[in-house]
């Protein structure tokens, strides 16, 4: 399993539609197209044979590389250095409009800049996750590869009319193409990869490349100028929200939770899930994260596209409620999981799954989440008018009657429903949400039933929720098991952050649920989640938990935990999902859920620390 890259030695480029991984090695292991949640076109981070893959590294065997973006853009430069020479390859993604669209470009100049450097550039493509064969056709003009169902690749070379022709130094094998590339100091070649392309394949003059080269980042760093931030870490932060971008679906607004799938939790274990969705729950958290750092057009298109989903079912609610926990970024909700049995895994981690079966659960706190982003964005100017209100009244309708039941909860959990005491927080602000938005407003409303359920809530978490025993609010009724996803109770103002009742809760914390500063969701021996293994610790929970210290007035505490967070981002500022007790990253990558709680706790903590 030695030739599978660690999970952090990637970055990320993207068009605002899909996105592609480029190892610190200069692989694209990872690209779907049309979309993000499309089958792949490069899968080798999910199996190195036959996943597929397009490479451009250097000939000689012992290179170094470094990897960085040019400032403020998500342009990505992947370096080589050997004694014999300098080399370099520049990766983006032009950038689409918020018209759906099949065409993608992946653009790859190489370059050398010291000395004389050969490149070996393979195009390897591996069709619909590997499962569909393909032809590839060469022509005078660059190379397409062919799918079984008519699907096209097409590679267009980057040269001048004195160049040397790629083409005259293609071959073919196993229908993927090979080139060697022998530069000297200021020379550069390059190839267009694009999907979706309007005619054959065409040598590309480098002006032409240049143009899309400055158009690109002229896009990020524009878009980057609207951040209000001016706050500590506000490198970090902006990384963060270029992370964030890269991540959203423009022409819905939609923000995918990763762009990736099946990349395990634990190496070896089945806890291997795809996140190329749109939760509920994680864009909600985005319009806290986008409006804070001043980005108003992301977060009042996320709103609009949440407005679509609240109107879409009310009425029509199924067992599992009006909302579903996740949908595809068009808004469409098949996300049916299957198993690719053909592919062995990240570093053998089976099964790799696409699609998601979490999909049907019933995890109530989506609602709350729900309901505090409309607020929070209506206070900022945004509304949802006549239609969404209407819906959403009945969806509380609706919620009113069911809060009071077990569930699948926060963290989908497959070992069967609990009254999950983060569920009833977040059905508080739900009711709590609704109440305000009504009064500001003056739209028609229930708030005699909502008022009544808001404090029902409140009661039955404070009587159920709260163990004496453990001297804090453990994760569901009956048990003694923490859960951090509390941590966000003094955050929504269920508590305040002064209360003995969350300062003991946050002490308990301390004991039971972090380790040397990184936190972990819940302990799964205590609590049974119906998986197999284990897990790392949560980088969405170790953000939270700064946020929740800087609250309670723990702020050397939280700068310290902030700090050593730092730390375990990859050599771009990119995290994934779960980090594991040796530092390394694990679970899909990178993870928007981890960004948008950096955004917040730096926020939060820049705050706390300018009052002391």
């Amino acid at each position: 399993m030695d030739d599978y890259p660690l999970i952090e030695n990637h970055g990320l480029v993207g068009d605002l539609q899909t996105a592609a991984l480029v190892t610190t090695e200069g692989a694209i292991d990872w690209f779907c197209s049309p979309r993000f949640d499309s089958p792949s076109v490069f899968g080798a981070l999910l199996d190195k044979e036959n996943g597929g893959h397009c490479t451009v590294r250097p000939a000689h065997p012992t290179h170094s590389t470094k990897q960085l973006y040019l400032p403020d853009t998500a342009i990505l430069v992947t370096r080589f250095m050997t004694e014999a020479g300098a080399g370099e390859v520049v990766d983006f993604m032009p950038v689409t409009g918020t018209a759906t669209t099949d065409r993608h470009r992946l653009v790859r100049l190489v370059r050398c800049v010291r000395g004389t450097m050969t490149f070996d550039v393979e195009v390897a493509p591996r069709f619909d996750y590997g499962l569909m064969k393909h032809e590839v056709h060469i022509t005078p003009h660059g190379a397409v590869f062919v799918a079984e169902d008519g699907t096209e690749l097409t590679v267009h070379p980057v040269r001048e009319p004195e160049d040397e022709r790629l083409t005259e130094i293609m071959t073919h094998r196993d229908a993927d193409v090979q080139v060697s590339l022998t530069l000297a100091a200021g020379e550069q070649r390059g190839l267009i990869l694009e999907m979706g392309a309007d005619g054959p394949p065409r040598e590309v003059r480098r002006a032409e490349h240049e143009q899309l080269f400055e158009e690109t980042a002229v896009f990020w760093r524009t878009w980057l100028a609207q951040s209000r931030y001016t706050g500590r870490w506000r490198e970090v932060v902006e990384r963060s929200a270029i992370t964030l971008k890269l991540m959203t679906f423009a022409p819905s607004g939609a923000v995918v939770a990763a762009p990736t799938a099946a990349l395990p939790e634990q190496l070896g274990g089945e806890r291997n899930w795809d996140y190329r969705f749109t939760w509920i729950r994680d864009a909600s958290f985005s319009v806290y994260a986008l409006l804070g750092l001043g980005f108003t057009e992301e977060a009042r298109a996320f709103i609009v596209w949440l407005g679509n989903r609240v109107k879409e079912r009310a009425g029509r609610h199924g067992d599992t409620g009006p909302l579903n926990i996740m949908y595809k970024v068009d808004g469409s909700s098949d996300l049916t999981e299957q198993i690719l049995d053909h592919w062995e895994g990240y570093e053998g981690s089976a099964p790799v799954r696409i699609g998601n079966g979490a999909a049907t659960q019933l995890q109530l706190d989506i609602y709350g989440e729900a309901l505090d982003s409309i607020y929070f964005a209506h206070r900022h100017g945004f509304t949802l008018g006549h239609g969404g209100w209407t819906s959403l009244r009945t969806d509380l309708e609706w919620l009113a009657d069911h809060w009071d039941q077990a569930e699948e909860g926060i963290w989908e959990t497959r070992g069967g429903r609990q009254d999950f005491t983060y569920g009833r927080v977040m059905s508080w602000v739900a009711f709590d949400r609704a109440l305000r938005l009504a009064q500001a407003t003056g739209w028609p409303s229930a708030p005699g039933r909502w008022q009544a359920e808001r404090d029902a809530a409140y009661e039955q978490v404070m009587a159920k929720g709260w163990s004496e025993k453990r001297q804090a609010f453990v994760q569901h009724y009956g048990t003694e098991v923490l859960d951090s996803s509390l941590l966000r109770m003094a955050t929504v103002g269920f508590v305040t952050p002064g209360d003995p009742m969350w300062t003991a809760t946050l002490d308990a914390m301390e004991q039971e649920l972090v380790s040397d500063s990184l936190v972990y969701r819940y302990n799964p021996d205590a609590s049974p989640d119906g998986l197999r293994g284990s897990e790392g610790t949560f980088s969405l929970c170790t953000f939270m938990y700064v946020d929740a210290l800087a609250r309670a007035g723990r702020t050397d505490r939280a700068r310290l935990v902030f700090e050593k967070m730092m730390g375990y981002a990859n050599h771009l500022g990119l995290y994934s999902e779960e980090i594991d007790p040796t530092g390394r990253q694990l679970g899909n990558f990178p993870q928007a859920f981890t960004h948008l709680a950096l955004i917040d706790s730096a926020i939060t903590l820049n705050e706390a620390l300018d009052a002391r």
